[in-house]
């Protein structure tokens, strides 16, 4: 592969106080990218700039953002690599510095605030990269795609994580004009400065099956589109962009001598489908989906433990949700629609909405039904009866997940692959071969992934996650088998050691997709871990889910602001010093104050309580000074609590979207 085509592995950083410049030490001959300052403006140069300083080492250039009063580059000033997939390291983003185009930094409250929240996001939120594979995209994708191109431009849009951070350097690559309006043509140079970064969750880890070594690897993408927090973003938008949107990808690789594993020559059968590559490296993915029920509904923070849900009609909801299907269709085929959602109580509106979009979008449907004493709805199948267009590729199965795994009988959520195993084994896996011979490393496809699981439940956390485990050990199974690894009949849980290493990476994937929207790790992942439901791991459930309540109501807020800012959501309007603060807190003074007098008087009544008192000291005042605490702090809390929506978190920067503004304003 042409090196130009790839991100540069090193970066040298220069500034002066008119510049900033960046080459790469490993690639002399590639145009130096200057910055000016303080305009931004981009400009390719044979060599470095006279008067610029070396500063710094970095491993790539995250992205350049506006915010109020100034702009900022962001690069990767540190990063650690997590292991190799098909011999590229693989990277997750550790350390990252903003660079100020101004010479002297303006600062106030706004400023300082976007500051604080953008650092948040990139401290916490887990984002990988590689130089050498673009992990935006599966192996299926990347081996469709067209290798001549540059990596950023092959890169799948809904995992660029940072391609809005990008734009500046992206619009440079494509042609433009500068803030002086002059005109430039395309600038390809700038091409290998631009690195794709995707966030999420990546594990890979040498493993072992009946004495065949091989790598595994766990990797899961989250969109870009409608990212938020748990309350924050639920459902769909206009676009067909769904909230919590990911896809996970499971890969077994074969002979990865890169890894430093030993070889695997392949079963029989392998060698047979493969015309005798069975020494080759071999890569066997299967991928799966999980987004929020595609119609609009919301639950809006309110202090409650329990928000109250809305959920709007659905006819207004079907050309959103036909744009979100018509893509799903368009990238993996037939969709299998799993939905976890309880059938009573809360949680009953959202199935019926998500059954009743599925009947509108389809053609003519027929559907079965499974009841049984347990349970009046234990699996309902929806789908259309014969193949007029391009929805009828939807297939929606429910199943009763809570009344079938109560008891701590999780077992029983296998129940659920009876129905899926058809459609499943119908849609495969895919499968290259590394063939030397093609272009840019791309893998010779010797079979496809035709359709995809799409499984939800109100949050796509915690039961999607166990649900998704589930069909990650099926295609295990199925692709050991198929190498012949496994014999016809065995399965790869079988091996304890494989089981074990199975069951922890899927766990802790469970808990970073559940942190990066709820705030804390996800519940049921001791199942999840050791394959059965302990009380121990009840307790720890008990202790997220006070933990979600805390953060969801009372610092998501920020987090949302910080999502919205890094991905382009709001854009902070050109500003000067001194004008509208819009991170200041407007709210009446006796509005504000009251928590704190709550706290006050919690505090009197403790210290009232725990004091020692003299002997002959009288009682009488020191109750009265208590019940007097107890009827301040007694209205403070039921104020609090009647008025909720004045004390929770809520974001500042972005409009509530419209299916939501009755709610909020009722």
């Amino acid at each position: 592969m042409a090196p130009t085509l790839l991100p540069f592995r090193d970066i040298n950083l220069h500034a002066s106080s008119s510049h900033y410049a960046f080459t790469s030490p490993s690639s002399p001959n590639a145009p130096t990218l200057i910055v000016d300052r303080p305009t931004g403006d981009l400009r390719l140069n044979d060599g470095t700039l006279s008067g610029a300083k070396r500063i710094s080492s970095i491993a790539g250039i995250l992205g350049i953002i506006k915010l109020k009063l100034d702009k900022y580059i962001i690069v990767i000033t540190k990063a650690l690599p997590v292991g190799r997939l098909r011999g590229q390291m693989v990277y997750k983003v550790a350390g990252t510095e903003f660079l100020p185009l101004r010479e002297r930094p303006l600062h106030d409250y706004d400023e300082d605030a976007y500051l604080a929240l953008l650092k948040e996001l990139l401290r916490t939120g887990p984002m990988y990269f590689s130089y050498g594979l673009d992990l935006t995209n599966s192996f299926q994708r990347q081996s469709q795609s067209d290798a001549t191109l540059p990596m950023w431009k092959r890169a799948d849009d809904r995992f660029f994580w940072n391609r809005f951070i990008q734009s500046d350097l992206i619009d440079f690559s494509l042609g433009g004009h500068d803030t002086t309006s002059v005109r430039y043509g395309p600038q390809p140079g700038v091409d290998p400065y631009i690195l794709p970064v995707m966030y999420g969750m990546l594990r890979i880890t040498p493993a072992k099956v009946k004495s065949t070594t091989f790598t595994f690897a766990l990797i899961t993408r989250r969109s870009r589109h409608r990212a938020g927090t748990r309350y924050f973003s639920r459902g769909i938008d206009e676009q067909g962009h769904v909230s919590n949107y990911n896809e996970t990808e499971q890969v077994v690789i074969l002979n990865d001598a890169t890894g430093g594993l030993s070889g695997f020559a392949g079963g029989q059968s392998m060698k047979e489908k493969s015309g005798g590559s069975g020494q080759d490296l071999q890569v066997m993915a299967y991928v799966q989906t999980r987004g929020s029920v595609p119609v609009y509904w919301a639950e809006v923070n309110n202090l409650k433990y329990t928000p109250k849900l809305q959920v709007r009609g659905v006819e207004i909801a079907v050309d959103a949700a036909r744009k979100h299907f018509s893509e799903q269709v368009r990238l993996y085929g037939e969709n299998y629609l799993v939905n976890l959602v309880n059938q009573k109580g809360r949680e009953e509106r959202v199935k019926n909405a998500y059954e009743q979009l599925v009947r509108t979008l389809v053609s003519p449907s027929t559907e079965t039904t499974e009841v049984d004493a347990v349970s009046p709805e234990k699996v309902h199948v929806l789908e259309a009866s014969q193949r007029q267009r391009e929805m009828d590729h939807l297939h929606y199965i429910y199943f009763d997940f809570h009344s079938e795994t109560k008891g701590l009988q999780w077992h029983r959520a296998e129940l659920l692959m009876d129905r899926l195993v058809d459609g499943l084994s119908r849609g495969g896996y895919f499968r290259g071969v590394e063939d030397p011979s093609l272009p840019g490393g791309q893998l010779d496809i010797r079979a496809s992934q035709s359709s995809v699981v799409r499984t939800n439940c109100m949050d796509c956390l915690d039961r999607t996650n166990v649900v998704q485990s589930m069909l990650g050990r099926w295609a295990v199974t199925r692709q050991l088998t198929d190498a012949g690894i496994l014999r016809p009949g065995e399965a790869a849980n079988d091996d304890r050691d494989f089981e074990d290493l199975f069951r922890n990476i899927w766990a802790d994937n469970a808990d970073v997709v559940s942190k990066s929207y709820s705030g804390t790790g996800a519940l049921k992942t001791d199942f999840t871990r050791t394959g059965q439901r302990t009380r121990a791991g009840m307790l720890q459930d008990l202790n997220n889910s006070v933990t979600r309540y805390v953060k969801n109501n009372l610092l998501d807020g920020p987090r949302q602001d910080g999502f919205d800012v890094f991905l382009g959501t709001y854009l902070p309007p050109d500003s000067t010093l001194g004008n509208f603060q819009l991170f200041i807190d407007r709210r009446p003074l006796i509005i504000q104050s009251i928590p704190y007098i709550l706290a006050a008087g919690i505090f009197m009544i403790l210290v009232s309580t725990f004091t020692r008192r003299l002997p002959d000291a009288a009682v009488w005042p020191l109750r009265l000074f208590i019940v007097f605490w107890l009827v301040i702090s007694a209205w403070c809390a039921r104020f609090i609590l009647a008025h909720g929506m004045l004390y929770v978190s809520l974001m500042r920067l972005v409009r509530w979207p419209f299916h939501l503004a009755n709610h909020i304003t009722s």
